[in-house]
């Protein structure tokens, strides 16, 4: 009976046991559920642009990596369209540069796509406008330091670009002229390629949105969107998603970084239209824009062309109208300006031949640019790339010009926080651009960017494919580009002794003016010696003290304060603006008053004063580099 009873309180435990592991199989399997539940709900498919959706969302995973052996992935000079790809799967392009990538983050965003509460025809801000009481509340609400942050990520008020339509219109500012044009029916058909690297979520869609309203369908082929590997979340999936209900959007990603120059080649090489437009990722297009570029384009297969571009303010998303005429330029320093004629508008509406076009918007035939070499490959990141190809273009038998009946207004930046990533690689593509094309004339480069010649001193660049391009391509030299296309860039003479930073024995600092000024001049300083190149001037044989890069400021002289004024655009030279350097004594003498330059004792301006033999009256040019000829 014992033993009987131990069985029986055995078996009632087993019993016991098997229930509670029973019991917590079935609640270990509803919580399961309940989470894989609540994972499924994490992320939903992207609406049809119109709908809204604000929710923190998990990055996926790539999906679909296309085998880097595929030879359709090759791109050359000649290269045919790749093969088609699903949207939102991975392009994997050879980089011929070995770069680091850092691995992909994981962590929550937030998507915000445009909603139906929000004024899709509202027009933009012109001037001083004002935004709006609805977009002024939704900045209030983020907060200052939300403001800041955005503004330091991306380089403008991302804040208060999330409260404006993603399909506002810009107020029209065109020529009365260009209404009356008429453009031929058979136009060339265009794809509009636009790179992107992390950027913002509603300039990106503003952008791609300006294109197709504004851009006729019966000639806009298709916009390819280049994703040059972004690691920002919202630029994942659910950018593919959201493409997906774009008729006429495809979406192309990079597995390597590529830089402006190797993405848009990559977008070129897929593309099907005629002409290919080039657009940065954080544009607005006005009414008309693309076929007044088309119909240039047509007429001319080996014309670049580009709109005027109009300015968009980084802080309050205002429109501003570029003033015509306009054209690009650059300096001594391969630095990129567009040049507005503002003291002598002209009302004509007709295109401008220009020595350089930026690269905000830029519209070429596809075979041409192909056949021309399309991008140089060996350009890092980004800066210069459209220096580089502006100068091949006019030597090798196209031409550049500014279009003054299309208009596209490009988004600025704040310059303090969106500065280039790399000093280093800027001037790498400067020295690749200066070697290639600019002949025996790439020493006045080295002179003024003294950190390039240093550089170039330890390292050459690899150029030899493009200068086989340039003899096969019968491309004429720098001196025909200069005196053809440029004749308006100064050519300094760089004398010995005569050309330098312009350095005071008694302060023991040199001449100096404060950049951001541009051509309109100021008066003169002295700080310590940078050593750079950004002090660099030279007294010419005609007199003048050239100052700057571009060497279009003039010292001169009003009454007793030495300052800089625009140079003259014609000889012979104002009277005040020629000046004579005694050797022996280090004196500057104003050749007009017979006063000599001198510095104040308070480390302030220069100023003209009778000829003494004070050191503070004595200066010598400091060459600070000598480079080899070509």
């Amino acid at each position: 009976m014992r033993l009987r009873g131990r069985s029986t309180a055995a078996r009632r435990r087993m019993l016991c046991l098997w229930l509670l592991l029973l019991g917590f199989a079935l609640v270990t399997l509803a919580l399961s559920g309940f989470f894989s539940r609540d994972r499924s709900h994490g992320y939903q498919k992207a609406p049809a642009p119109g709908g809204a959706l604000r929710r923190v969302l998990r990055p996926p995973d790539l999906e679909l990596i296309v085998d880097p052996r595929d030879p359709a992935l090759e791109l050359g000079a000649d290269a045919a369209p790749l093969k088609s790809l699903q949207e939102d799967q991975l392009l994997v392009v050879q980089s011929s540069q070995g770069s680091r990538t850092p691995p992909q983050k994981k962590g929550t965003y937030k998507v915000l796509l445009p909603g139906a509460n929000k004024d899709a025809d509202a027009p933009a801000p012109v001037a001083h406008g004002g935004t709006g009481g609805a977009r002024r509340a939704h900045v209030e609400a983020l907060g200052e330091d939300a403001e800041l942050a955005a503004a330091h990520k991306y380089g403008f008020n991302e804040a208060l670009s999330e409260g404006i339509s993603v399909r506002r219109r810009l107020p029209e500012t065109r020529h009365p002229g260009c209404f009356e044009e008429q453009y031929s029916e058979s136009l060339p058909s265009a794809s509009v390629v636009i790179c992107f690297h992390d950027e913002a979520w509603s300039t990106l869609l503003r952008t791609v949105h300006s294109v197709l309203d504004t851009a006729p369908r019966r000639y806009l082929q298709e916009v390819l969107l280049v994703d040059d590997l972004s690691q920002h979340g919202h630029l994942k999936s659910v950018l593919g998603e959201y493409v997906a209900h774009l008729d006429g959007v495809r979406l192309i990603r990079n597995t390597k970084r590529l830089g402006v120059a190797g993405c848009r080649s990559v977008g070129a090489a897929r593309a099907a239209g005629e002409v290919l437009v080039f657009m940065d990722s954080h544009c607005e297009c006005q009414r008309g824009w693309l076929e007044p570029l088309l119909e240039r384009v047509a007429q001319d297969r080996t014309r670049v062309v580009s709109p005027i571009i109009d300015v968009i303010d980084w802080q309050s998303f205002q429109y501003n109208a570029t003033q015509w005429p306009v054209r690009g330029v650059f300096d001594w320093k391969l630095n990129f300006y567009w040049e507005s004629n503002s003291h002598q508008p002209n009302t004509d509406d007709k295109p401008l031949p220009s020595p350089v076009l930026g690269g905000e918007v830029v519209a070429i035939d596809r075979h041409f640019f192909q056949s021309v070499g399309s991008y140089d490959p060996g350009m890092l990141l980004w800066g210069t790339e459209q220096i580089e190809l502006s100068i091949r273009v006019w030597c090798c038998g196209g031409s550049m010009e500014v279009v003054p009946c299309s208009r596209v207004a490009h988004l600025n930046h704040y310059h303090l926080s969106y500065s280039f990533p790399d000093q280093e690689l800027l001037q790498r593509n400067k020295i690749r651009l200066a070697d290639t094309w600019m002949d025996a004339y790439k020493k006045i480069f080295y002179r003024r960017d003294t950190f390039a010649h240093f550089l170039r001193q330890s390292e050459s660049p690899n150029i030899s494919k493009r200068l086989r391009l340039k003899r096969s391509l019968g491309c004429r030299n720098f001196r025909w580009y200069l005196t053809t296309v440029y004749p308006q860039l100064y050519i300094p003479q760089d004398r010995p002794g005569l050309s330098g930073e312009l350095y005071n024995v008694a302060t023991g600092s040199c001449a100096d003016h404060p950049r951001g000024r541009g051509l309109r001049g100021g008066a003169v300083t002295v700080a310590p010696c940078s050593g750079t190149g950004s002090q660099h001037c030279e007294l010419n044989l005609e007199g003048e003290v050239r100052w700057g890069p571009m060497g279009a400021l003039c010292l001169d002289a009003r009454a007793e304060r030495v300052l800089l004024s625009p140079c003259p655009s014609q000889r012979p030279t104002a009277g005040r603006l020629q000046w004579k350097f005694q050797k022996l004594s280090g004196q500057l003498v104003h050749q007009q008053s017979q006063l000599c330059v001198e510095a104040a004792t308070d480390g302030g301006g220069l100023y003209l004063r009778p000829c003494t033999h004070h050191p503070r009256q004595q200066w010598h040019f400091e060459q600070l580099v000598a480079p080899r000829g070509a």
